[in-house]
């Protein structure tokens, strides 16, 4: 019998040979793979941790003092500051609202700010296990004050009179057609008026206390001071914007920080007045703050250091000077020829005779939460566009997420708001009441909103002016804030006919404002303007990418 298994030992050698070939190959390529792979770990590591070449400190600044920061941060930068190991001292800085400064430095993209106020910084530090806001100091002031026409200050007594808030509801209480407005509290501006409010309906200078705020005769004060403002606002930046494109037709009195008083003086050739309230005033301080980001290296927080010492260099508070703000260094003197703050400016540096003290930081929120059930409530209709046109390019989903917002925004429980939809005509509307009773309804209303039909601009903003003024409600601030992509062609009134009744209706009846947003390129801003001219509004440019924001700026004034 034969053996099974039986193999040519040739065969079996050659074999083997090959195999330890393919072997060999496979290994050489997976060592060479090994490599490459390491080197790319090597390459990709070195780029991750490879040492910064520059200390560079990115800083977020107030709009209001752009031109001031925006020449500091350019010296600074030129002045090429190095650290002990050689690396260049760097400020990369960028203008924001105040309260985007505050989310933004909460949110990790910024090693320091410079708001308006320290009372932001007490925001950016809310609700954290650890404050975040480090080293900071002060490098300019500017007291808040009534920015008033000259003739106007003159009329109740200025200059030989000290004025003070009592003149001013004294006035608008007896003059039906004087327009005043102070910003929301969540501006500095805002809140620091609201706080001088408060210490003038008790009576005090220093030491405000919860009992103080919450007694009954400060209360029924500030809420008869609060019925006469016109209305509210974002800010002081957009308010004196506001007066220098408008004039006198806009308002005849409101608060601003003096500095502005000065700039607007510096660029009209009508002149306004600053009046230091008689029961006393507050300051800006525009604080530089450093901001304990994870990750912060002892080269930015040395970067950080020299700006600060920069900031308060002879050089550059004499700069500051110049801008209309006043310096910390009290060596430089307020009436010196070259300063701005001067009365030939509408400023008085002899003034503020009387300055408040700043309360702590639990008095300031009772003090905002007080002002809610103070100031003057509104009936706002939200008059919003849901033509076919809105349904191209995610428009409808984005003005729905703007409507939202702007209803989430609303503080005030007494306010009211209505909801007027408009396509080819209005259907679907539902009446101002409460928002704490009907916020959650006409959330669903307008999340339920959909794109058809033409434009019946002209016709929803009737509706809902000849609501607001069959209603007669003097004792609120009345006001329409429409939205529309496009042009109006769909409306039995005409535009003529529409701002001819609301120019009778505001005279004879009760004041209705209107606000308007040209939401995208296609918007008719003949029309827009028109509206907000009629009755003492404002029209605004906005996108999908900024609508929202637009809206919760519009809920500021409410």
């Amino acid at each position: 019998m034969k053996r099974k298994g039986n193999r040519n030992p040739e065969v079996k050698k050659t074999t083997g040979c090959a195999l330890l070939v393919v072997f060999g190959v496979l290994g050489s390529m997976i060592a060479a793979l090994c490599g490459i792979v390491f080197l790319i770990a090597v390459l990709s590591s070195s780029e991750t941790t490879s040492a910064p070449t520059t200390a560079t400190i990115d800083l977020a600044y107030s709009l209001e003092k752009d031109a001031l920061m925006q020449d500091i941060v350019a010296r600074f930068n030129r002045a090429n500051n190095k650290t002990p190991s050689g690396l260049p001292m760097k400020i990369n800085a960028t203008k924001m609202e105040a309260a985007d400064i505050v989310d933004a430095a909460r949110a990790g993209k910024f090693t320091a700010i410079s708001p308006d106020s320290s009372l932001w910084l007490a925001q950016v530090d809310a609700g954290r296990d650890a404050p975040l806001v480090g080293e900071s100091t002060r490098f300019a002031v500017t007291p808040i004050v009534i920015a008033m026409w000259s003739d106007a200050a003159q009329a109740l007594g200025y200059p030989q009179k000290q004025i003070g808030w009592q003149d001013l509801l004294a006035k608008a209480k007896s003059d039906a057609n004087f327009k005043w407005s102070h910003p929301s509290t969540s501006s500095a501006s805002g809140l620091l008026a609201t706080l001088a409010e408060f210490y003038a309906g008790a009576n005090k200078t220093r030491a405000l206390t919860e009992d103080d705020v919450k007694n009954r005769a400060t209360l029924d004060y500030v809420a008869a001071l609060e019925k006469t403002v016109r209305y509210y606002g974002e800010g002081e930046q957009a308010t004196i914007d506001q007066v220098l494109a408008r004039g006198r037709s806009y308002l005849d009195a409101f608060v601003v920080s003096e500095r502005l008083v000065i700039y607007f003086n510096g660029k009209s050739s009508q002149k306004l007045v600053a009046i230091y309230p008689a029961e006393g005033t507050l300051w800006q301080d525009h604080p530089l703050a450093l901001l304990e980001q994870p990750g912060l290296t002892d080269d930015q927080r040395l970067t950080y250091r020299r700006l600060r010492d920069f900031v308060l260099s002879p050089e550059i508070q004499k700069l500051i000077l110049q801008s209309g703000y006043r310096p910390v260094d009290l060596n430089l003197r307020l009436d010196d020829p070259a300063s701005p703050i001067k009365k030939s400016n509408g400023v008085d540096p002899a003034q503020p005779q009387t300055t408040l003290q700043m309360p702590s930081a639990a008095i300031i929120e009772t003090v905002q939460a007080s002002w809610y059930l103070a100031k003057r409530p509104a009936n706002i209709y939200l008059v919003a566009d849901t033509s076919g046109s809105m349904g191209e390019q995610n428009k409808m989903n984005q003005a729905i997420d703007a409507l939202t917002t702007f209803l989430d925004q609303v503080q005030g429980d007494r306010d009211r708001v209505g909801l007027v939809p408009f396509s080819n005509r209005v259907y679907s509307t539902i009446a101002p009441q409460d928002i704490s009773a009907q916020r959650a309804m006409l959330k669903s209303q307008v999340k339920a909103l959909r794109a058809s039909g033409q434009t019946a601009l002209l016709d929803a903003v009737s509706f809902a002016y000849d609501d607001l003024q069959k209603r007669g409600d003097r004792d609120r601030i009345n006001a329409i804030v429409v939205m529309t992509d496009g042009i109006e062609n769909s409306s039995s009134i005409k535009l003529s006919q529409l701002t001819d009744k609301v120019r009778r209706g505001n005279a004879s009846g009760v004041p209705v404002v209107i606000f308007c947003i040209g939401y995208g390129s296609d918007a008719d801003w003949n029309v827009l303007n028109a509206l907000a001219d009629a009755t003492g509004g404002f029209a605004r440019r906005a996108d999908p990418d900024t609508i929202s924001k637009l809206y919760k700026i519009l809920s500021t004034y409410f």
